[in-house]
């Protein structure tokens, strides 16, 4: 969907990131936390969502894999909640950085 995919802040090489599944991951709507978790908790380990993924198609450097988010998603909330113009997304990975989003109208 446009708009649905931000990426950021930043893309980093694997070297960089001592143990890709141990790192937490969290998301505030306008400071505060909706989703906190950690990569370790992920159903399938990052290499495993590899090696399946090569059995169908060749991957290619620059490719990116998503693996998903974290329990907290709004349309899950009771009540539910959606994001409105105006509202402030942040999205955090421990050793990577945070994306900041403002929601605007689309």
């Amino acid at each position: 969907m446009d708009s649905f995919c931000p990426l950021g802040p930043s893309i980093v090489h694997k070297c960089y990131v001592k143990d890709p599944q141990n790192l937490t991951l969290t998301s505030k709507v306008n400071g505060v936390i909706k989703q906190n978790g950690n990569t370790k908790d992920m159903i399938y380990k990052i290499d495993e969502i590899i090696e399946h993924l090569t059995q169908a198609i060749t991957l290619k450097p620059g490719d990116i894999i998503l693996t998903g988010t974290p329990a907290g998603v709004g349309m899950h909330r009771s009540p539910p909640e959606y994001l409105k113009p105006g509202d402030v997304v942040e999205s955090e990975i421990q050793c990577i950085g945070t994306l900041l989003n403002k929601v605007v109208e689309g």
